[in-house]
């Protein structure tokens, strides 16, 4: 424990209970862990595609810098550290930041959290090889200014990964009624559908980038076996793959 004046023991112990619930991999938050195993395999295939490496290496990422945009809780960042990579998180919920950098430390991993807005890096002129912008999108007021900022951050030749919803009548049936109401997987008003994002709408923003889009896929849920999958259909859940010209 650290003799530090400044920490209140009761925020310590607080916040060690909250992040324990949120990474009970059986808790309410199960279905979060489940896709972030979709999701980690799908990185790290497309990555090591991308920059020339071996997948199958224990640390396939090391050497990569990667951002992980609205870190929330840390499961993606913890997940990109384990493979080897130089991982930043950020979230504007200070909470989560809170969270994440407690967890992180009882893991063993050096990951560097920032209590930050994606627009402070930008304008700070970072930039990473990796940038993973998943489940943020439809949570913005500004779609055009986070995606630019989330662009200027890729470093040319550097790969950027879009995870959302899509706005489609499936996906009002589907990620609203379904999770929220019927299956009670999220409290109800999580989403707002009218926040939702077509493929295409990002992917005119991403080319406006100076961004190729490499690949889209669709994420689907089996409820009954609680497990996550890839589709062709974009109709629900999607993920776009796009890489920076090496000249930005």
């Amino acid at each position: 424990m650290i003799g530090d004046s400044t920490i209140d023991r009761r925020e310590v112990d607080f916040y060690t209970r909250l992040a324990d619930t949120w990474w009970d991999r059986q808790g309410p938050l199960w279905p979060l862990h489940k896709l972030n195993q979709l999701r980690v395999t799908y990185i790290r295939s497309r990555v090591c595609e991308h920059f020339g490496l071996d997948r199958l290496d224990r640390y396939p990422l090391k050497g990569l810098r990667v951002l992980d945009v609205g870190c929330g809780g840390g499961i993606l960042s913890e997940s990109m550290a384990a493979l080897g990579a130089t991982v930043t998180g950020i979230d504007v919920v200070e909470k989560n930041i809170r969270i994440a950098s407690l967890h992180s430390a009882q893991s063993g991993y050096d990951i560097e959290y920032r209590y930050a807005a994606v627009s402070t890096l930008a304008e700070a002129r970072e930039q990473f090889d990796v940038v993973l912008n998943m489940e943020v999108v439809e949570h913005v007021a500004d779609v055009q200014a986070f995606m630019r900022d989330c662009a200027r951050v890729t470093a040319p030749g550097g790969l950027m990964f879009v995870a959302t919803i899509n706005r489609t009548p499936k996906s009002w049936l589907f990620a609203i009624i379904g999770a929220e109401y019927i299956l009670r997987w999220l409290p109800r008003g999580t989403h707002r559908w009218s926040m939702f994002r077509k493929p295409g709408e990002l992917s005119r923003q991403l080319k406006s980038g100076r961004f190729m889009i490499k690949e889209q896929t669709g994420v689907a849920i089996d409820p009954f076996r609680r497990r996550f999958r890839l589709t062709p259909s974009l109709a629900v859940n999607y993920m776009l793959v796009a890489a920076r010209h090496e000249r930005a």
